[in-house]
């Protein structure tokens, strides 16, 4: 078994708001970081709920650890630790509380490990929730995703809104978390600069629609974007185009295969392409 979470052609639509999860097809390798990335509004959080099924799908398949959950595959769920944006817990709830109510629900819950993190992340255990820091919201609930041994992390956008240095934090903690070789997580996130740092694969989505998934290794060593004229543009192979945006009198050109294309295309100025960059020409840019 390769893959720890695998999507295949799910689909979703919302007719009341037009939106439409259109036949999103991905899957997570087993001991691998997966970045979901996309712009407010592309489909993230739905295809993690379709995930998680708090959200039923029209159509496809979601197979987590080699099969399909149903509601009532609790065993499952006990392997799966999920961060949401935004209340995780209610704010009038205390951290102790949180550890007293989870260990109600996960039978492998370790309290021993949940006060560690807390140490760790410098929460206080009774104070009410309302009255911590967005940082603070988002470290519990990480803690708590932690802290009943899950295999697999899906975490909507739980490091947004943190500054870097909590940032940072959290990032070492979800490295340290992977170093288990049958561990896995799903980041989404718009932060791109946490993706590049700590993501083995990216999938971009957009609309709806999944554009792209790519690996960091190509990312940083294959992909690039081309800076050129009109007349240059034009003399390109339109199959070597994934994506163009004109910018006053530039064209930037997102390529696969850099080394490629300045073998072919002599005297054009290319830099390598970053997360943001290809984010930015596959949702603003246009193709051949």
């Amino acid at each position: 078994m390769e893959n720890i979470l695998e999507l295949q052609h799910v689909t979703k639509a919302f007719p009341k708001s037009d939106f439409v999860l259109d036949n999103v097809t991905f899957s997570v390798p087993y001991g691998a970081i997966l970045g979901f990335v996309g712009e407010n509004g592309a489909g993230k959080t739905t295809t993690i709920g379709c995930i998680m099924n708090t959200i039923a799908k029209d159509k496809g398949t979601v197979k987590l650890f080699g099969k399909e959950m149903l509601d009532a595959d609790t065993k499952m769920r006990e392997k799966i630790g999920v961060v949401y944006d935004g209340d995780n817990f209610p704010g009038f709830w205390t951290a102790k509380q949180v550890s007293e109510v989870m260990e109600g629900l996960y039978k492998q819950w370790d309290n021993v490990l949940f006060q560690k993190y807390l140490q760790d992340f410098q929460l206080p255990a009774r104070q009410k929730i309302k009255h911590y820091s967005r940082g603070m919201t988002m470290k519990l609930a990480i803690a708590a995703a932690l802290a009943h041994h899950p295999e697999l992390l899906i975490l909507d956008e739980a490091t947004g809104g943190l500054d870097p240095i909590v940032r940072d934090e959290m990032l070492d903690v979800f490295l340290e978390f992977v170093q288990e070789e049958r561990h896995s997580i799903l980041l989404s996130s718009h932060i791109t600069s946490d993706l590049e740092k700590i993501a083995d694969y990216i999938t971009f989505i957009h609309k709806g629609k999944l554009v792209m998934t790519v690996s960091k290794n190509d990312l940083a060593y294959q992909y690039a974007v081309i800076h050129c004229g009109e007349s240059q543009f034009r003399a390109m192979d339109a199959k070597d185009i994934l994506a163009y945006r004109r910018r006053d009198f530039q064209i930037d050109v997102l390529v696969s295969d850099g080394k490629e294309a300045q073998r072919k295309y002599r005297g054009i100025v290319m830099d390598h392409a970053t997360v943001d960059e290809i984010m930015l020409l596959l949702v603003k840019g246009e193709r051949v």
